[in-house]
Protein backbone atom coordinates (compact mmCIF):
# COMPACT_ATOMS: atom_id res chain seq x y z
CA UNK A 1 0.00 0.00 0.00
CA UNK A 2 1.19 3.78 -0.90
CA UNK A 3 0.18 5.88 2.61
CA UNK A 4 -0.64 9.42 1.99
CA UNK A 5 -2.11 11.75 4.27
CA UNK A 6 -4.86 14.02 3.81
CA UNK A 7 -7.23 16.60 5.58
CA UNK A 8 -10.76 17.17 3.20
CA UNK A 9 -13.06 19.15 3.56
CA UNK A 10 -16.96 17.62 3.79
CA UNK A 11 -18.50 20.64 3.54
CA UNK A 12 -19.02 21.60 0.21
CA UNK A 13 -16.59 21.56 -3.12
CA UNK A 14 -15.53 22.44 -6.40
CA UNK A 15 -16.37 18.97 -7.71
CA UNK A 16 -14.21 18.17 -6.50
CA UNK A 17 -11.54 19.03 -4.03
CA UNK A 18 -9.38 17.19 -2.37
CA UNK A 19 -5.51 17.34 -0.63
CA UNK A 20 -3.02 15.74 1.13
CA UNK A 21 -1.36 16.01 4.38
CA UNK A 22 2.02 14.45 4.40
CA UNK A 23 2.07 11.38 7.09
CA UNK A 24 3.67 7.64 7.40
CA UNK A 25 1.99 4.97 8.52
CA UNK A 26 2.27 1.32 7.08
CA UNK A 27 0.49 -1.31 6.73
CA UNK A 28 0.69 -5.10 6.01
CA UNK A 29 -0.93 -7.93 3.59
CA UNK A 30 -3.89 -8.39 4.95
CA UNK A 31 -4.55 -12.80 6.31
CA UNK A 32 -7.41 -13.56 8.58
CA UNK A 33 -7.37 -10.73 10.47
CA UNK A 34 -5.84 -7.23 10.21
CA UNK A 35 -3.61 -6.44 12.44
CA UNK A 36 -3.03 -2.14 13.89
CA UNK A 37 0.34 -2.80 14.97
CA UNK A 38 0.59 -0.16 18.30
CA UNK A 39 -2.64 1.64 17.00
CA UNK A 40 -5.37 -0.71 18.41
CA UNK A 41 -5.88 -3.58 20.78
CA UNK A 42 -9.07 -5.08 19.18
CA UNK A 43 -8.71 -6.69 15.39
CA UNK A 44 -11.12 -7.14 12.35
CA UNK A 45 -11.91 -10.99 12.25
CA UNK A 46 -12.70 -11.09 8.15
CA UNK A 47 -13.14 -14.92 7.97
CA UNK A 48 -16.63 -14.46 7.75
CA UNK A 49 -16.20 -12.08 4.38
CA UNK A 50 -13.46 -14.84 2.91
CA UNK A 51 -16.23 -17.53 3.56
CA UNK A 52 -19.15 -15.02 2.02
CA UNK A 53 -17.17 -14.47 -0.88
CA UNK A 54 -16.18 -18.21 -1.57
CA UNK A 55 -19.70 -19.18 -1.37
CA UNK A 56 -20.36 -16.06 -4.06
CA UNK A 57 -17.79 -17.58 -6.21
CA UNK A 58 -19.40 -21.40 -5.64
CA UNK A 59 -23.11 -21.06 -5.73
CA UNK A 60 -24.05 -17.71 -7.08
CA UNK A 61 -26.36 -18.93 -10.38
CA UNK A 62 -24.43 -16.37 -12.55
CA UNK A 63 -20.85 -17.29 -12.89
CA UNK A 64 -19.89 -14.22 -15.27
CA UNK A 65 -20.83 -11.87 -12.64
CA UNK A 66 -18.32 -8.92 -11.96
CA UNK A 67 -15.78 -10.13 -9.71
CA UNK A 68 -13.94 -6.91 -9.41
CA UNK A 69 -17.13 -4.93 -8.72
CA UNK A 70 -18.05 -7.43 -5.83
CA UNK A 71 -14.29 -7.03 -4.33
CA UNK A 72 -14.62 -3.16 -4.64
CA UNK A 73 -18.27 -3.83 -2.97
CA UNK A 74 -16.19 -5.59 0.25
CA UNK A 75 -13.59 -3.10 0.92
CA UNK A 76 -16.09 0.09 0.84
CA UNK A 77 -18.34 -2.35 3.01
CA UNK A 78 -15.62 -2.67 5.73
CA UNK A 79 -15.10 1.35 5.46
CA UNK A 80 -18.71 2.10 5.92
CA UNK A 81 -19.22 -0.46 9.18
CA UNK A 82 -16.46 2.40 10.53
CA UNK A 83 -19.85 5.10 10.73
CA UNK A 84 -17.02 7.75 9.81
CA UNK A 85 -18.37 10.14 6.96
CA UNK A 86 -14.61 11.21 6.06
CA UNK A 87 -12.97 7.39 5.66
CA UNK A 88 -14.27 6.10 2.22
CA UNK A 89 -12.83 3.79 -0.61
CA UNK A 90 -12.44 4.57 -4.22
CA UNK A 91 -12.00 2.61 -7.04
CA UNK A 92 -9.14 3.17 -9.30
CA UNK A 93 -11.12 5.33 -11.67
CA UNK A 94 -12.83 7.19 -9.02
CA UNK A 95 -8.77 7.91 -7.30
CA UNK A 96 -7.67 8.37 -10.24
CA UNK A 97 -10.00 11.33 -11.18
CA UNK A 98 -9.48 12.73 -7.54
CA UNK A 99 -5.75 12.96 -7.92
CA UNK A 100 -5.88 14.78 -11.51
CA UNK A 101 -7.87 17.35 -9.15
CA UNK A 102 -5.34 17.46 -6.73
CA UNK A 103 -3.39 19.15 -9.51
CA UNK A 104 -6.11 22.13 -9.90
CA UNK A 105 -7.99 20.47 -12.76
CA UNK A 106 -10.62 17.52 -13.23
CA UNK A 107 -13.34 16.90 -16.09
CA UNK A 108 -16.96 17.57 -14.83
CA UNK A 109 -19.33 20.37 -15.15
CA UNK A 110 -17.65 23.70 -13.18
CA UNK A 111 -19.89 23.76 -10.18
CA UNK A 112 -19.30 24.67 -6.40
CA UNK A 113 -21.97 23.31 -4.01
CA UNK A 114 -22.57 23.37 -0.42
CA UNK A 115 -24.09 20.68 1.40
CA UNK A 116 -26.09 19.21 4.32
CA UNK A 117 -27.13 15.98 5.84
CA UNK A 118 -30.46 16.62 5.66
CA UNK A 119 -31.07 18.63 2.22
CA UNK A 120 -30.32 18.41 -1.39
CA UNK A 121 -26.78 20.11 -2.13
CA UNK A 122 -26.99 23.90 -3.47
CA UNK A 123 -24.97 25.36 -6.16
CA UNK A 124 -23.29 28.04 -4.72
CA UNK A 125 -21.58 28.85 -8.16
CA UNK A 126 -20.03 28.49 -11.39
CA UNK A 127 -16.50 28.45 -13.06
CA UNK A 128 -16.76 30.90 -15.56
CA UNK A 129 -16.10 29.78 -19.42
CA UNK A 130 -17.70 25.75 -17.75
CA UNK A 131 -20.26 23.45 -18.86
CA UNK A 132 -22.50 24.78 -16.04
CA UNK A 133 -22.25 28.30 -17.04
CA UNK A 134 -23.09 27.98 -20.81
CA UNK A 135 -25.88 25.71 -19.53
CA UNK A 136 -27.67 28.49 -16.96
CA UNK A 137 -26.91 26.79 -13.60
CA UNK A 138 -26.82 29.61 -10.98
CA UNK A 139 -26.41 30.24 -7.58
CA UNK A 140 -29.03 28.85 -5.51
CA UNK A 141 -30.36 25.79 -7.67
CA UNK A 142 -30.51 22.88 -6.10
CA UNK A 143 -29.45 19.08 -7.42
CA UNK A 144 -32.36 16.89 -6.38
CA UNK A 145 -31.52 14.11 -9.05
CA UNK A 146 -28.30 13.24 -10.81
CA UNK A 147 -29.37 11.16 -12.91
CA UNK A 148 -31.84 8.84 -11.42
CA UNK A 149 -30.00 9.28 -8.54
CA UNK A 150 -32.06 11.43 -6.22
CA UNK A 151 -29.53 13.20 -3.83
CA UNK A 152 -30.75 14.11 -0.90
CA UNK A 153 -28.46 14.43 2.02
CA UNK A 154 -25.53 13.24 -0.16
CA UNK A 155 -21.63 13.71 0.59
CA UNK A 156 -19.24 16.05 -1.39
CA UNK A 157 -18.09 12.47 -2.46
CA UNK A 158 -20.51 11.23 -3.51
CA UNK A 159 -21.39 13.93 -5.58
CA UNK A 160 -18.27 14.21 -7.16
CA UNK A 161 -18.79 10.56 -8.61
CA UNK A 162 -21.56 11.34 -9.40
CA UNK A 163 -21.01 14.44 -11.29
CA UNK A 164 -17.38 13.71 -12.37
CA UNK A 165 -16.69 11.83 -15.64
CA UNK A 166 -14.98 11.64 -18.90
CA UNK A 167 -14.38 14.61 -21.15
CA UNK A 168 -17.53 14.76 -23.62
CA UNK A 169 -19.78 12.38 -21.77
CA UNK A 170 -23.11 13.94 -20.69
CA UNK A 171 -24.57 14.22 -17.13
CA UNK A 172 -28.20 14.84 -17.08
CA UNK A 173 -29.39 17.28 -13.24
CA UNK A 174 -32.81 17.54 -12.36
CA UNK A 175 -32.68 21.29 -10.85
CA UNK A 176 -35.05 22.84 -8.06
CA UNK A 177 -35.22 26.67 -8.96
CA UNK A 178 -37.59 28.30 -6.47
CA UNK A 179 -41.23 26.71 -7.83
CA UNK A 180 -39.55 25.20 -10.73
CA UNK A 181 -38.12 22.01 -11.80
CA UNK A 182 -35.90 21.99 -14.34
CA UNK A 183 -34.15 19.07 -16.33
CA UNK A 184 -30.54 19.82 -17.77
CA UNK A 185 -28.17 17.55 -19.82
CA UNK A 186 -24.65 18.62 -19.41
CA UNK A 187 -21.26 17.87 -21.57
CA UNK A 188 -18.75 17.61 -19.21
CA UNK A 189 -15.53 18.98 -20.25
CA UNK A 190 -11.94 19.38 -18.41
CA UNK A 191 -11.96 22.05 -15.63
CA UNK A 192 -9.25 24.29 -14.51
CA UNK A 193 -10.52 25.11 -11.31
CA UNK A 194 -8.87 28.76 -9.49
CA UNK A 195 -7.88 28.98 -6.47
CA UNK A 196 -6.96 32.70 -5.58
CA UNK A 197 -9.08 35.62 -6.81
CA UNK A 198 -8.20 38.90 -6.30
CA UNK A 199 -10.06 42.47 -6.13
CA UNK A 200 -9.92 46.00 -5.15
CA UNK A 201 -12.63 47.02 -3.04
CA UNK A 202 -13.65 50.07 -1.18
CA UNK A 203 -11.58 52.16 -0.06
CA UNK A 204 -8.43 50.47 -1.17
CA UNK A 205 -8.61 47.13 0.87
CA UNK A 206 -7.31 44.32 -0.88
CA UNK A 207 -10.30 41.34 -1.50
CA UNK A 208 -8.85 37.79 -1.50
CA UNK A 209 -10.99 35.21 -2.38
CA UNK A 210 -9.29 31.43 -1.63
CA UNK A 211 -11.53 28.71 -3.43
CA UNK A 212 -9.56 25.61 -1.92
CA UNK A 213 -6.19 25.38 -0.71
CA UNK A 214 -4.16 23.41 -3.86
CA UNK A 215 -0.44 22.78 -4.81
CA UNK A 216 -1.07 26.09 -6.74
CA UNK A 217 -2.31 28.24 -4.03
CA UNK A 218 0.82 29.25 -1.81
CA UNK A 219 2.50 30.95 -4.02
CA UNK A 220 -0.98 32.01 -6.28
CA UNK A 221 -1.68 33.92 -2.76
CA UNK A 222 1.86 34.91 -2.08
CA UNK A 223 1.67 37.12 -5.63
CA UNK A 224 -1.80 38.10 -4.89
CA UNK A 225 -0.29 40.15 -1.56
CA UNK A 226 2.80 40.83 -3.67
CA UNK A 227 0.80 42.91 -6.19
CA UNK A 228 -1.77 44.03 -4.17
CA UNK A 229 -0.90 45.21 -1.01
CA UNK A 230 0.76 48.37 -2.05
CA UNK A 231 -1.34 51.21 -1.09
CA UNK A 232 -4.20 49.02 0.36
CA UNK A 233 -5.42 49.76 3.26
CA UNK A 234 -6.80 45.91 4.66
CA UNK A 235 -7.10 42.86 3.65
CA UNK A 236 -10.64 40.75 3.20
CA UNK A 237 -10.02 37.00 3.35
CA UNK A 238 -12.93 35.32 1.85
CA UNK A 239 -13.02 31.66 3.31
CA UNK A 240 -16.73 31.03 2.39
CA UNK A 241 -17.33 27.66 0.53
CA UNK A 242 -13.72 26.41 0.89
CA UNK A 243 -13.47 22.96 1.54
CA UNK A 244 -10.11 23.10 2.17
CA UNK A 245 -7.03 21.46 0.93
CA UNK A 246 -3.26 21.02 1.36
CA UNK A 247 -2.51 21.44 5.24
CA UNK A 248 0.72 23.23 3.77
CA UNK A 249 -0.90 25.91 1.62
CA UNK A 250 -3.07 26.74 4.94
CA UNK A 251 0.35 26.97 7.09
CA UNK A 252 1.70 29.55 4.29
CA UNK A 253 -1.25 31.46 4.06
CA UNK A 254 -1.79 32.04 8.25
CA UNK A 255 2.21 32.94 8.13
CA UNK A 256 1.71 36.08 5.82
CA UNK A 257 -0.18 37.00 8.86
CA UNK A 258 1.33 36.04 11.95
CA UNK A 259 5.01 36.42 13.01
CA UNK A 260 5.42 33.29 15.47
CA UNK A 261 3.92 30.80 17.30
CA UNK A 262 2.14 27.47 16.37
CA UNK A 263 -0.27 27.35 13.37
CA UNK A 264 -2.18 24.35 14.39
CA UNK A 265 -1.39 20.77 16.03
CA UNK A 266 -1.95 16.96 14.82
CA UNK A 267 -2.84 14.80 17.56
CA UNK A 268 -3.01 11.20 16.83
CA UNK A 269 -2.81 7.52 18.86
CA UNK A 270 0.53 8.29 21.03
CA UNK A 271 1.83 11.26 18.08
CA UNK A 272 1.78 14.80 18.55
CA UNK A 273 2.35 17.49 15.58
CA UNK A 274 3.34 20.65 16.25
CA UNK A 275 2.95 23.22 13.23
CA UNK A 276 4.81 26.08 13.39
CA UNK A 277 4.89 29.65 11.82
CA UNK A 278 7.23 30.08 8.84
CA UNK A 279 9.69 33.01 7.99
CA UNK A 280 8.43 34.86 5.59
CA UNK A 281 5.84 37.66 6.30
CA UNK A 282 4.03 39.98 3.70
CA UNK A 283 1.52 41.04 6.00
CA UNK A 284 2.25 41.02 9.10
CA UNK A 285 1.00 44.09 10.49
CA UNK A 286 -1.82 45.20 7.33
CA UNK A 287 -5.54 45.04 9.02
CA UNK A 288 -7.39 41.79 8.44
CA UNK A 289 -11.02 40.19 8.09
CA UNK A 290 -11.90 36.69 7.32
CA UNK A 291 -15.41 35.85 6.08
CA UNK A 292 -16.68 32.22 7.07
CA UNK A 293 -19.87 30.00 6.82
CA UNK A 294 -21.30 27.30 7.42
CA UNK A 295 -19.21 25.83 4.20
CA UNK A 296 -15.81 26.67 5.48
CA UNK A 297 -14.46 23.18 6.50
CA UNK A 298 -11.44 21.44 7.33
CA UNK A 299 -7.83 23.69 6.45
CA UNK A 300 -9.70 26.90 5.85
CA UNK A 301 -10.94 26.34 9.52
CA UNK A 302 -7.69 25.73 10.70
CA UNK A 303 -6.34 29.30 8.68
CA UNK A 304 -9.46 31.07 9.72
CA UNK A 305 -9.03 29.59 13.07
CA UNK A 306 -5.37 30.23 13.97
CA UNK A 307 -5.71 33.67 12.67
CA UNK A 308 -8.45 33.91 15.73
CA UNK A 309 -6.20 32.65 18.29
CA UNK A 310 -3.43 34.95 17.31
CA UNK A 311 -5.75 37.81 17.72
CA UNK A 312 -4.92 38.68 14.10
CA UNK A 313 -7.99 38.82 12.09
CA UNK A 314 -11.56 39.16 12.81
CA UNK A 315 -13.72 36.37 12.23
CA UNK A 316 -17.31 37.55 10.10
CA UNK A 317 -19.86 35.69 8.85
CA UNK A 318 -21.75 32.11 10.21
CA UNK A 319 -20.62 29.42 12.57
CA UNK A 320 -18.19 27.34 10.28
CA UNK A 321 -18.27 23.34 9.07
CA UNK A 322 -16.62 21.84 12.16
CA UNK A 323 -14.40 19.20 10.24
CA UNK A 324 -11.31 18.47 12.96
CA UNK A 325 -10.21 15.08 11.22
CA UNK A 326 -7.08 13.97 9.28
CA UNK A 327 -7.47 11.44 6.56
CA UNK A 328 -4.39 9.66 5.22
CA UNK A 329 -4.78 7.48 2.04
CA UNK A 330 -3.74 4.24 1.08
CA UNK A 331 -3.01 3.38 -2.06
CA UNK A 332 -4.42 -0.63 -2.72
CA UNK A 333 -2.41 -2.74 -5.28
CA UNK A 334 -4.85 -2.34 -7.89
CA UNK A 335 -4.99 1.21 -7.96
CA UNK A 336 -7.95 1.93 -5.36
CA UNK A 337 -8.13 3.96 -2.98
CA UNK A 338 -8.79 3.47 1.32
CA UNK A 339 -9.27 6.89 2.84
CA UNK A 340 -9.11 7.15 6.55
CA UNK A 341 -9.30 9.34 9.43
CA UNK A 342 -6.19 9.08 11.32
CA UNK A 343 -5.82 12.31 13.44
CA UNK A 344 -7.41 14.98 14.42
CA UNK A 345 -6.54 18.61 14.85
CA UNK A 346 -6.26 21.34 16.92
CA UNK A 347 -6.19 25.18 17.38
CA UNK A 348 -2.83 26.85 18.76
CA UNK A 349 -5.05 27.37 21.92
CA UNK A 350 -5.53 23.19 22.17
CA UNK A 351 -9.08 23.47 20.98
CA UNK A 352 -10.89 21.25 18.90
CA UNK A 353 -13.44 22.27 16.63
CA UNK A 354 -14.69 18.89 15.62
CA UNK A 355 -18.57 18.95 14.96
CA UNK A 356 -18.21 22.44 16.40
CA UNK A 357 -17.25 24.58 13.87
CA UNK A 358 -15.68 27.98 14.55
CA UNK A 359 -18.00 31.01 15.95
CA UNK A 360 -17.59 34.12 14.14
CA UNK A 361 -16.80 37.71 16.01
CA UNK A 362 -19.41 39.21 14.26
CA UNK A 363 -22.65 37.04 13.07
CA UNK A 364 -23.73 38.19 9.96
CA UNK A 365 -25.96 36.07 6.95
CA UNK A 366 -26.93 35.94 4.03
CA UNK A 367 -30.39 36.54 2.19
CA UNK A 368 -29.42 34.27 -0.47
CA UNK A 369 -26.11 32.11 -1.68
CA UNK A 370 -26.70 34.39 -4.72
CA UNK A 371 -26.27 37.37 -2.95
CA UNK A 372 -22.13 36.58 -2.40
CA UNK A 373 -19.84 38.63 -4.33
CA UNK A 374 -18.56 36.66 -7.63
CA UNK A 375 -14.98 37.74 -7.38
CA UNK A 376 -14.55 36.14 -10.94
CA UNK A 377 -17.79 38.64 -12.37
CA UNK A 378 -17.15 41.54 -10.17
CA UNK A 379 -19.16 44.08 -12.48
CA UNK A 380 -22.22 42.08 -10.76
CA UNK A 381 -20.79 43.97 -7.52
CA UNK A 382 -21.27 43.39 -3.87
CA UNK A 383 -24.32 45.77 -2.75
CA UNK A 384 -26.04 42.37 -1.44
CA UNK A 385 -23.43 40.64 0.19
CA UNK A 386 -24.03 41.72 3.60
CA UNK A 387 -21.09 39.93 5.29
CA UNK A 388 -18.28 41.52 3.15
CA UNK A 389 -19.72 44.70 3.41
CA UNK A 390 -19.78 43.90 7.34
CA UNK A 391 -16.15 43.29 6.57
CA UNK A 392 -15.02 46.41 5.08
CA UNK A 393 -16.79 48.55 7.68
CA UNK A 394 -15.00 46.68 9.99
CA UNK A 395 -12.02 47.69 8.23
CA UNK A 396 -13.35 51.03 7.78
CA UNK A 397 -13.79 51.23 12.09
CA UNK A 398 -17.18 50.98 11.59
Amino acid sequence: MNPRAALRGGAVGLIAVVAFLAGIYTDQTVPDWVPYFGRSAGRIDVAEVQEAARLIQAQYVDSKFDATKVSHSSVQGLVSGLGDPFSTYYDPAAYKRLQQSYQGHYSGIGIYLSFSSTGYPTITGTVPGSPAAAAGLVPGDQIIKVGDRDTKGITGDQATALIQGPDGTQVALTIQRGNQTLTFTITRAVIEIPTVRTSVLGNRILYVRIYQFGTKTSADFASALKTGLPGSNGVVLDLRGDPGGFVSAADDVITQFVTSGETFETRGRGSLNRHQVGGTHLAPAVPLVVLVDANTASASEIVAGSLQVHHRAKLVGTKTFGKGSVQQDFQLKDGSDLHLTVERWYLPNGQTIDHKGLDPDLTVTLASPGDMFDVVQSTTGYAKDAQLNAGLALLSGG
